[in-house]
């Protein structure tokens, strides 16, 4: 996620039933994904959203009721939603707006508000050792086999996940499974951080910036699945839908990623760097730069407690209109500290560069957003 366009982020159960999404006339994006992380449904537009399960009736009237009715193909999904608006108190007033409830309450919707972190500790990257086989056992029974995965659960059943048995492995199984979760982790981050070679992920020439979100939305092409491309992509993010390839549709939002430095050398912890963005940043909306820890995935945590820059911000701009940003441990002097992100000793990272609504210069490619350097 990001910290410069909050995410309300429910996670729902059709186990018991349908249930709805209200969207307000207000200044909000949203998007409903399932549990392999396809998205299903947009939430662009005012309204209610039923969502219905697999193997679901429609609850009748529903549709003549004003509902946009939305078979789900998971009996777990997850919606994220977008709060647009650069003004807090605008922001806060749109999620009050936001109604999430089971269909059986529609005359009548309990109220439930929602949580903040409210400072404490959380995760939402996958979980390591056993834990991430006693997670994959869990969500296998509590969902639906799809026709693809078949062969999947065939290979999980020789190491005794099965669905609708418990999952006991012995002392000796429970080793290679954890060694399994270290490997598997491992061969993601080559495909992801150190050795991407995805076709379609080629920015300009020369560059060493590259477009992150290139897993096909419905993760399938003509004569295959996307199979290295959704191993990289959900291990560093999550959800997919078509808003997240801009650099294809001309709408939504381009996610633009870099692991190394405009020497070709990877980006380093105790190395000081800057990124100048040239003058009319092409985003109808907004741009925003981001840092994340390679570790985890999720924003860096760092003495600042801010881990972007956006155009949204009061940033300090050259003569020329461009905006050079600081990346790295050192404070810059004076108002340069404006643009400063800090990176924290130890702890790697890699960059989101966003375009939010990108403009024609950034399509036709009039407009190149030049490599990160190290500061001289």
């Amino acid at each position: 996620f990001n910290t410069t366009t909050p995410y309300v982020v429910p996670f729902i159960d059709l186990n018991e039933g349908p249930w709805v999404i209200e969207m307000p006339e207000a200044e909000v994006r949203g998007a409903a994904n399932d549990f392999w992380q396809i998205g299903v449904a947009q939430m662009t537009k005012p309204g209610k959203y039923l969502f219905v399960g697999p193997g679901q009736e429609v609850p009748g009237g529903a549709e003549k009721a004003g509902f946009n009715v939305v078979q789900m193909t998971t009996m777990n999904f997850m919606a994220g939603i977008r709060l647009m608006s650069k003004d807090r108190e605008v922001r806060m007033a749109a999620l009050k707006e936001i109604k999430i409830y089971p269909y059986s309450e529609k005359d009548a919707p309990r109220p439930r508000g929602y949580i903040t972190p409210d400072g404490k500790s959380w995760s939402q990257w996958q979980p390591r050792g056993m834990e991430y086989w006693e997670r994959l056992h869990d969500v296998i029974n509590r969902e639906p086999v799809a026709e693809r995965d078949r062969f999947y659960m065939a290979m999980l059943k020789s190491i005794g996940i099965e669905k609708g048995k418990p999952f006991n492995p012995d002392e000796r199984l429970t080793e290679i499974l954890k060694q399994g979760v270290l490997v598997g982790e491992a061969m993601t981050k080559a495909l992801d951080f150190f050795n991407p070679r995805f076709l379609n992920s080629h920015y300009v020439e020369g560059s060493n910036w590259e477009y992150a979100s290139v897993c096909s939305p419905s993760q399938r092409l003509e004569n295959h699945d996307d199979l290295d491309e959704r191993a990289a992509w959900f291990y560093e993010a999550v959800t997919n839908d078509p808003m997240m390839h801009g650099q294809e549709t001309g709408v939504g939002q381009v996610y633009m990623s870099a692991y190394k430095d405009g020497d070709s050398d990877w980006l380093d912890t105790g190395v000081d760097y800057t990124l100048n963005v040239p003058a009319n940043a092409p985003a109808k909306e907004f741009w925003s730069m981001t840092i994340y820890d390679v570790d985890t995935r999720c924003i860096t945590v760092n003495n600042t407690k801010q881990a972007d820059r956006s155009s949204r911000m009061d940033l300090l701009e050259n003569s020329d209109g461009s905006v050079t940003l600081y990346i790295g441990p050192t404070k810059p002097e004076g108002d340069k500290a404006k643009n400063w992100i800090e990176t924290v000793a130890g702890k790697g990272w890699f960059p989101y560069f966003r375009f939010y609504s990108p403009d024609k210069p950034f399509l036709d490619k009039t407009w190149i957003l030049p490599d990160i350097q190290k500061a001289k």
